[in-house]
């Protein structure tokens, strides 16, 4: 039976949750393989909106497992909070799997994440972190000094290495950064043992399970966080997050084997958003921005805004070359619907010559114009309920998409609601096969 991972092709944002959604309803695990709670992630059902940071979406099914694979970034105490919550939801909690080999957000993690903010300060090349403690949790990840759910369940060696990165991190809170919020370690190692024991009947060997169940023909969806422009490789970089949400880090990220994902779905809203800093090559400002957030409902919790460009063909090809995608699914359609016209970038001019491909450097890529193509608007879709019920302009706009990108559509989101989701194609056999 097939798995299928679920990839965010811009800058985050795009409505993954929702397809995963889709797709979970037939599946009988959902995988998360990177990221931490920096991630955020909701489904209004029914009226009310669930809201996930690092848990997997999918069990808003009572039969899917949520698994948290090795390449996540464990907050202890923020994820107790966030599996509570979503037991008082009404939630199958009791379905969650937490890898044994994920690494754990420390106290420490979450000082250094504010004091390495606030020493790049207002610098515009500041490649501001979440402040939640994940950027650092990953860096000493890729360091060795990291410490991984596995140490929590002994106790002697937890409480070793804990000392061991107490001392240090402390001499870099105060010598490198000037921080005077030192952390204590008899504190660290009495809270995390407390978490370990209310954590321990969610641990597991995830790889191992995630092996056993695609051996059985079980149906497994990889739920993607962030986006293929936020890769460390493959990104904006340096304004990118700190683990691999393209395809490679679905399988480095959740221990499966590269055949062992056999489908590949990328998400695109129907123009482009991004939150902090970073190159946007098609970013609009003034009325039309200020139209198209309003519509699309672009903001954060915290009530600041997204930045807001036309749809950008280009990273989306980027996107669909790196992550090799069999399909789309195109979200945000009916946010467009009062615009008399929409623009397409089918490419970048960068002094005076036309680019094909993303560049790079951050820096080029900054100073790249978008050059564009400009589609007639199409009204109200919400009432459809079809590909062919979709008004011939909508259709027109899906068709060039592909016609750009070489990658079929198979999913249109024309509304809010969970039923808002048209499908065809290999989407429409995963659902109905």
């Amino acid at each position: 039976m097939p798995s299928i991972a679920v990839i965010g092709t811009q800058w985050g944002d795009e409505g993954k949750a929702k397809i995963v959604d889709l797709l979970a309803q037939r599946a009988d695990a959902v995988v998360r393989s990177s990221g931490g709670n920096n991630a955020g992630h909701s489904v209004i059902v029914a009226g009310t909106k669930y809201r996930f940071s690092s848990v997997p979406c999918g069990i808003l099914h009572p039969h899917v497992l949520g698994i948290m694979g090795n390449g996540t970034a464990i907050n202890p105490p923020e994820l107790l909070a966030e599996l509570e919550s979503l037991r008082e939801d009404g939630l199958a909690v009791e379905n969650v799997r937490i890898s044994s080999r994920a690494h754990l957000v420390m106290p420490y993690h979450l000082i250094l994440d504010e004091l390495m903010d606030d020493a790049w300060g207002d610098d515009e090349n500041n490649p501001a972190g979440s402040r939640r403690g994940v950027r650092p949790c990953y860096m000493d990840k890729i360091a060795r000094v990291g410490i991984r759910v596995c140490d929590l369940l002994d106790p002697e060696g937890f409480a070793r290495k804990v000392r061991a990165n107490v001392t240090l991190k402390n001499r870099t809170i105060s010598r490198v950064y000037g921080g005077i919020h030192q952390v204590d370690a008899d504190q660290i190692i009495k809270d995390y043992l407390g978490y370990a024991d209310r954590l321990k009947p969610y641990i597991a060997d995830t790889g191992y399970l995630l092996y056993q169940m695609l051996s059985e023909g079980k149906r497994i969806v990889f739920e993607g966080a962030q986006a293929t422009m936020l890769d460390p490789d493959f990104g904006t970089y340096p304004y990118v997050t700190s683990s691999h949400p393209s395809i490679g880090g679905f399988f480095t990220g959740s221990g499966v084997g590269n055949r062992q994902i056999t489908h590949t779905l990328g998400v695109v809203k129907a123009y482009t958003t991004r939150t902090g800093r970073g190159p946007l090559p098609t970013e609009v400002f003034g009325r039309t921005a200020d139209d198209l957030r309003a519509q699309g409902n672009e903001y954060e919790a915290s009530g600041s805004y997204r930045r807001i460009g036309w749809f950008d063909a280009m990273a989306l090809r980027y996107a669909a070359r790196v992550n090799g995608l069999e399909g789309l699914a195109l979200t945000k359609m009916n946010a467009l619907r009062d615009f008399r016209e929409v623009k397409l970038c089918v490419g970048y001019r960068y002094e005076n010559e036309i680019l094909n491909v993303v560049p790079p450097s951050s820096d080029v890529l900054a100073q790249c114009e978008p050059v564009y193509e400009t589609m007639p608007g199409w009204g109200q879709i919400d009432g459809c309920n079809s590909f062919e019920e979709l008004p011939e302009r909508a259709r027109n706009f899906i068709s060039r998409i592909e016609e750009l990108t070489g990658v079929p559509v198979m999913v249109v989101e024309v509304g809010m609601g969970r039923n808002k989701l048209l499908v065809r194609g290999a989407v429409k056999d995963w659902i109905h096969g």
